[in-house]
């Protein structure tokens, strides 16, 4: 994080010592942020103690993270004398069980409030709550350590203001950011140059295994290509294909499967847009583990899932059966507590999945009585669960769908993502343009976080559809309102 604000700071001398007051909502966002500072100081007034202390009780993420913030601290102060804390405690950058939490080995020191500092706060700032605790010892060290800047890290947007009004340098904490912006964020696509062929013709080559046609291509355009990345020209009878392998300067090549025409479609479902083809190439392959999909609603995130896990699960039986879950947030005021039996608590939020396997099975053979009974085939294959009881499970040949996954924080993810054992294919669809969990961003949702880590992972593919397939009325919303 140091490093990212300090280029922020580039008319500042970079020999300028900082220090920086840690915001109770920065430990309890990441338990690590203490290590994550480099060579900078950080200070932590009693108030955030005693805030950390009042939240540690719970189960939720946010309790859970105060409680290590405090085993953190108590690793730290172990064996310290009173002198020693007084004097700053150094900051290691690796701590048994915890790994490397900085990019840079930690040189800075910590500081505790032990004593009272005297600041009076502006007449204007009204109330003693402890953002207004927080800012009075801010501008305390401002004071007492002119040679250093002294920076209030807060995820807190009202405190950062407050700050600004009264004269405080306050920044958000960037550690957590898996890219600096969303816009970068891969697509999973690359567009051919329109002269792509006249510059790599001379060193194209192709060959075919089975039904798989391979091409080998040498050229500029490989330096900017990633394992499984779908490449296509942007005209009607253009290639489409997808990066098998990056060698040096060559790339193959492997023709991408077209699933918009009727005859291959998926448990009747076609693809209807250049993405969603390049979808369901990635969701029926064998060789792919983990899929990511991004998109905006109407797009047909769902459904070409499903599709391609019940193709998979009931036509080749190659997954036992699918497992769907989801982060239960909300969208208005809560309805309190549902009863039932974990799957039965579930179905309100799984309306998604009903409203898809409808779409699924509505050209079913047989009348009423025929779907019924497909329905019924299919609640013994598709079981829904809550993400609540994840931990210390193991899904064999399972076909596991994570829904609305941008909710979810990356340490969440991990702990999801880890729960595949062999033959399991994980799919996490979602749009990080509605995030609903409080300090989320963007760029540090869990659906960010596994989209740039899973980058060139010869078993990892990554597609973002842009087009809405749901209705004419769907599409016009989106676009207008």
């Amino acid at each position: 994080m140091a490093s990212r604000q300090k280029s922020r700071q580039k008319t500042r001398s970079a020999t300028t010592q900082r220090l920086f007051v840690l915001d109770t909502n920065v430990l309890m966002h990441d338990p690590t942020a203490i290590f994550r500072f480099e060579e900078h100081d950080i200070y932590l007034p009693m108030v955030v103690l005693e805030e950390l202390d009042s939240n540690k009780k719970g189960i939720s993420e946010a309790s859970r993270n105060a409680r290590q913030v405090s085993r953190f601290l108590d690793d730290l102060m172990r064996n310290a004398s009173k002198d020693e804390i007084d004097g700053g405690l150094p900051l290691p950058s690796v701590l048994s069980s915890t790994g490397n939490h900085g990019r840079k080995p930690s040189a800075g020191r910590l500081f505790f409030q032990t004593r009272q500092l005297s600041s009076a706060l502006p007449d204007y700032l009204p109330g003693h709550g402890s953002d207004n605790v927080i800012l009075a010892q801010s501008l305390a060290l401002q004071a007492l350590h002119a040679d250093s800047r002294v920076t209030l890290v807060s995820k807190d947007i009202n405190l950062r203001i407050k700050a600004a009004v009264v004269g405080v340098h306050a920044e958000d904490y960037y550690s957590d950011k898996t890219i600096e912006d969303a816009d970068i964020l891969s697509t999973g696509t690359h567009s051919l140059a329109a002269d792509f062929w006249d510059r790599h013709s001379k060193n194209i080559r192709s060959w075919k295994e089975a039904d798989r046609t391979f091409y080998s291509v040498t050229g500029p355009i490989v330096s900017s290509l990633q394992l499984n990345q779908f490449v296509f020209e942007d005209s009607s009878n253009g290639i489409e294909a997808t990066v098998r392998k990056l060698d040096g300067e060559t790339a193959t090549l492997e023709l991408a499967r077209d699933y918009r025409s009727g005859k291959h479609n998926v448990w009747g479902i076609g693809a209807r847009n250049r993405e969603q083809n390049f979808a369901l190439n990635l969701l029926l392959d064998p060789e792919i583990d983990f899929v990511t999909i991004l998109g905006p609603a109407g797009t047909g995130k769902t459904l070409l899932t499903l599709a391609a896990g019940l193709a998979q699960t009931l036509d080749t039986n190659r997954f036992a059966e699918i497992i769907m879950t989801r982060v239960t947030i909300p969208l208005g005021e809560d309805i309190g507590f549902l009863p039932g039996t974990e799957e039965e608590k579930m179905e309100p939020w799984m309306g998604a999945l009903m409203d898809n396997l409808e779409v699924l099975t509505k050209s079913t053979a047989g009348g009423n009585w025929g779907r019924a009974a497909t329905n019924d085939l299919l609640r013994n294959r598709i079981k829904i669960r809550s993400l609540n009881f994840m931990r210390g499970r193991t899904f064999l040949n399972r076909f596991l769908i994570l829904d609305e996954a941008q909710n979810l924080t990356p340490k969440q993810m991990k702990a999801l993502v880890t729960r595949a054992g062999p033959g399991t294919k994980v799919i996490c669809l979602g749009n990080i343009a509605q995030i609903d969990t409080p300090y989320l961003t963007e760029t540090t949702s869990g659906l960010t976080y596994v989209v740039n880590r899973f980058a060139n992972w010869p078993h990892a593919g990554h597609i973002t559809l842009l087009r809405g397939e749901r209705s004419r009325l769907a599409d016009y919303a989106s676009e207008t309102l």
